[in-house]
């Protein structure tokens, strides 16, 4: 654990030098600060010994009034100068710290491997990025501002204090070595607390993630009380846990206050006993205690430093695990601007992490370029698992995969997705214009190729409606279009692309009859010339397709055309007959 938290303190550390210039200016004022704490105790002793005088016999001293504003004044003064500047250039660091934290993170989450989505939710993404981030640059801006200045001023006082009166001095330091057991005491439960929270405030999130997005199943299936249950659930616990941090932190301020009675006390006594020994003047007494007195503030500012700092190192763990995330390999080498397409599968198998049951086995498989090949099957065949390996989503775990004669794993990532076009059954669209949608990726969009998209996926009539046509925001996930507008909007991604290798999952299955046959003249004419890989359950759509391969279990049981097939009268013919039984 020591060594974790030096590590993550290196970090942190390292982030922060970067603003050095910063820094150096802000512990400036820092110290100017911290001077202005003795200035004060040092101005009222003096006020009192030599500004008031109640004997007759005894001449006050020189001692102007006009001293008394000035000085005052003059000390308020610089010392509200140098915490503004104190708390400007912290805002400062604390802002750029926080965009480079949540930019690393959003940048590796741009580079992890597609299993990472299956193990970590997108309520725990969320939550690292937002609230973990700003916990960070929370402790980092209250240590620094607590460590530097607090620390300066009682290393100030402290040095007065020495200076003034050494022996009651030596009382006042009793006060250190207490408060140092009490933060040790309570530090690593304290740990234990904030990353347990960090652990449900991802929890709800999710929670709150998950309602929102299915607020139509919930209502339909009736799930409001279960959805209400499970918040108040995470939400009662985080509450619980919260306030079992507060008392871990607040059960220090107490037993500081009495430690501080104690000193007090005793710090009275002797200077009561030097008064009547004509060493303590009661300027020098009241001069000592108020410096005492001061003193407390930032002693019990560094006292309850332990909470916020354990906080922080919590929420740092967590980031710098999803930063320090094993990214995919982008090394290998580069393609000709665009590859023929020919496809093959040679003895591959693909199990998914920590599942002992292999989702493909023994896949041999050749596919010409410009062919277009229809994988059939039931649910689970692993139809899916087969497509995905294409695009190196997943690695396959036995054999490999060839693309013109290349293995993948040889191919540089962004090289070899460039001559790959998707399209899922599960349309992912972008809140933004349809023009931007249909452009995706493409830093500069060519108007004539979103134009020819846009008829070719049979969308002119439904742009030609829209109050802003392609510039429209279509809403979170396209909500604003209908399900066969949104698959169209998909496929008109895809004919953007123009790429030479097609994946189709189900592509037409959220469209109407007609809309059906209008786009699926338009997927033929796109697949011309290019290899196709199409998943598809209605059967009626992949007739034509240059071969059928079949899957069960994992496993390619039958390739043919679809006459071949259905003159074999076995698996295929079968699940034809079930589909056109009616």
């Amino acid at each position: 654990m020591a060594t974790l938290n030096q590590s993550i303190t290196n970090r942190l550390w390292q982030a922060l030098w970067q603003y050095k210039a910063y820094l150096f200016l802000t512990v400036l004022t820092m110290i100017g600060t911290a001077l202005t704490e003795v200035a004060l105790p040092r101005g009222l002793g003096y006020l009192l010994d030599n500004g008031f005088h109640t004997r007759a016999d005894v001449p006050a001293k020189e001692f102007q009034i006009w001293y008394v504003p000035v000085g005052l004044i003059g000390i308020f003064l610089f010392r509200g100068i140098c915490t503004f500047i104190t708390s400007y250039l912290m805002s400062r660091i604390a802002i750029n710290l926080l965009n480079d934290l949540r930019a690393q993170v959003f940048r590796k989450l741009m580079l992890v491997p597609v299993g990472f989505y299956h193990k970590e939710s997108s309520g725990r993404i969320i939550n690292t990025i937002m609230f973990e981030a700003q916990q960070i640059v929370e402790m980092i801006k209250v240590s620094i501002t607590t460590l530097f200045r607090d620390s300066l001023t009682v290393l100030a006082l402290m040095s007065y204090l020495i200076w003034l009166n050494w022996k009651l001095t030596l009382v006042t330091l009793i006060l250190i070595p207490g408060i140092s057991v009490l933060v040790r005491s309570v530090s690593k439960r304290l740990r234990r607390l904030n990353q347990q929270q960090l652990d449900l405030n991802g929890e709800l999130t999710q929670v709150i993630e998950e309602s929102t997005r299915a607020h139509q199943v919930i209502r339909i299936f009736g799930g409001q009380a279960y959805e209400q249950q499970r918040f108040e659930e995470k939400n009662n616990k985080l509450g619980n846990y919260a306030l079992k941090t507060t008392v871990a932190v607040a059960f220090t301020t107490p037993l500081t206050q009495l430690l501080a009675s104690v000193a007090i006390s005793i710090v009275i006594v002797l200077a009561l006993i030097q008064s009547r020994a004509d060493v303590t003047t009661v300027g020098d007494f009241v001069e000592f205690i108020t410096a005492m007195l001061m003193l407390l503030t930032p002693l019990k500012k560094l006292a309850d430093l332990n909470g916020p700092m354990q906080r922080g190192m919590a929420a740092a763990e967590s980031v710098f695990g999803m930063v320090d995330t094993a990214g995919e390999d982008l090394a290998g080498q580069r393609l000709p601007q665009r590859a023929q397409g020919a496809l093959r599968f040679e003895q591959v198998g693909f199990s998914y992490a920590g599942q002992e049951q292999e989702a493909l086995k023994h896949i041999d498989l050749e596919v010409q370029a410009g062919e277009t090949i229809a994988l059939v099957g039931m649910s689970g065949g692993g139809k899916t698992s087969l497509v995905n390996l294409v695009p190196r989503f997943y690695a396959p775990t036995q054999g490999r995969i060839l693309l013109d004669g290349v293995a993948l794993s040889d191919i540089a990532l962004d090289s070899l997705r460039s001559q790959i076009a998707m399209v899922s059954q599960n349309v992912v669209l972008f809140d933004d214009s349809i023009a931007a949608n249909i452009a995706y990726g493409d830093t500069a969009p060519d108007q004539a190729r979103i134009d020819n998209a846009v008829r070719a996926a049979h969308l002119t009539e439904v742009v030609a409606e829209l109050p802003e046509g392609l510039q429209t925001r279509i809403g979170d996930n396209g909500m604003r279009l209908s399900g066969g507008q949104r698959q169209r909007l998909a496929i008109a991604r895809a004919i953007y692309k123009d790429a030479p290798i097609l994946i189709l999952d189900e592509a037409t299955s959220a469209l109407d009859n007609e809309s059906e046959r209008a786009v699926q003249a338009a997927l033929d004419e796109l697949m011309q010339g290019r290899t196709t890989l199409v998943i598809a359950h209605r059967l009626s759509t992949i007739e034509r397709a240059s071969r059928i391969a079949v899957m069960v279990e994992g496993q390619i049981v039958e390739v043919g055309t679809h006459a071949e097939l259905l003159k074999k009268e076995a698996v295929y013919a079968n699940l034809h007959r079930l589909q056109f039984a009616a």
